[in-house]
């Protein structure tokens, strides 16, 4: 069964401009964020971080994340999207799968000072996305050579990541403490009835404040995040309970209205809960089948 790398794999390098349909989002790809120039608050599930020159971030993917863009500011950026599955039976065969331990947790950011170690990783981003786009190239050249990058990316990853030993320590202006304890206390709650006035009383804040410094540091509305909040949670269930309910999930999640949850849901993702559920297990499954013949193939 062939892989199919479009779907597995998806790089760019330096993007410029700050797209529309850049919204609050998650998904299953692990993800290396890598910026370049301009100015972007970075908002990871409840955490905000200032970027700058040669931030990386590691993402599960599974955390809601989002980039905050002053209107008509630069943002030039690098990401590499990868299912993991992909890459695992190449790491076990070099017994390196550790170099996926720093994807293990929510998220990093890696800031250093390290100039040679940032223009390698850019340097790779580079190739990736110059293989990526090769017409030229039969699918299995594409697919290893892809790997084979991804490989080595890793491994630059980790040095720094070891190198530097840390999670940036970052210094909180009040507004982005604020913000952020806005944020997790949505993260606990939005599977109850929720409003601004329950979460300005419980973090001893003024309403309309509470309206505003999210806003203003994240570039969201407190109900955009709980919807946000509440869609994470049913892609989650979609494909971690495949036997449930989809009526069910969506009220374990926090919606009220079936009706109004099916619209929101194609609205946002772009096709029904259903056909979302059938296309993950698909993908998953054919992931596994790939592994399967590849792992049989290393066994020889």
């Amino acid at each position: 069964m062939r892989i199919i790398v479009d779907k597995l794999f998806s790089v760019k390098y330096q993007l410029s401009g700050n797209p529309d349909h850049q919204k609050l989002h998650s998904h299953e790809d692990f993800e290396i964020f890598m910026f370049h120039k301009g100015v972007c608050r970075y908002l990871i599930n409840n955490q905000i971080y200032d970027l700058q020159p040669g931030d990386i971030l590691l993402m599960d993917g599974l955390a809601l994340h989002k980039p905050n863009i002053p209107e008509e500011g630069e943002y030039i950026r690098s990401h590499i999207h990868f299912i993991p599955e992909v890459i695992e039976p190449v790491l076990h065969s070099m017994k390196a799968i550790e170099l996926l331990n720093v994807f293990h947790h929510s998220h990093y950011l890696i800031r250093t000072n390290n100039s040679q170690s940032i223009q390698q990783i850019e340097e790779i981003f580079k190739k990736m996305d110059h293989v990526d786009r090769c017409k030229s190239m039969m699918y299995s050249e594409k697919e290893w050579e892809l790997k084979f990058l991804l490989g080595q990316m890793l491994v630059w990853i980790n040095f720094l990541f070891r190198d530097d030993c840390l999670n940036v320590s970052k210094e909180f202006s009040s507004k982005a403490e604020h913000a952020e304890k806005i944020a997790s206390y949505i993260q606990h709650h939005f599977q109850d009835k929720i409003t601004i006035s329950e979460i300005a009383y419980n973090l001893c804040l003024n309403k309309s404040y509470v309206s505003h410094v999210f806003k203003e540091m994240t570039g969201y509305t407190i109900m955009e995040y709980v919807m946000a909040c509440r869609l994470k949670q049913v892609k989650y269930l979609l494909e971690a309970e495949e036997k449930k309910p989809v009526q069910e999930i969506a009220y374990e999640s926090g919606f009220e209205n079936i009706s109004h949850f099916s619209r929101y849901f194609k609205e946002k993702v772009g096709i029904t809960p259903r056909d979302y559920r059938k296309k993950r297990l698909e993908i998953y499954n054919n992931a596994n089948n790939d592994n399967s013949l590849h792992l049989s193939y290393l066994k020889r």
